[in-house]
């Protein structure tokens, strides 16, 4: 499966409140809907804090 892109993935982080975990972002993704491959796409995230939707987005940018 590919890696969703950000502006996949950002459709269900609206409303997330920055910083975030990588945690909670899965958690709101999931309530929000989001299907296999954005969840999947957000289980390759590095385990940090997220401070800003940029910073989620550069971060998907980075998944090989």
């Amino acid at each position: 499966m590919t890696t969703a892109n950000p502006i996949q993935v950002q459709k269900f982080l609206v409303g997330v409140d920055y910083p975030v975990r990588k945690e909670k972002i899965i958690e709101h993704a999931k309530a929000k809907g989001a299907d296999d491959n954005v969840l999947q796409t957000l289980q390759k995230l590095p385990d940090e804090n997220f401070e800003t939707p940029a910073d989620v987005s550069k971060a998907i940018g980075q998944i090989e």
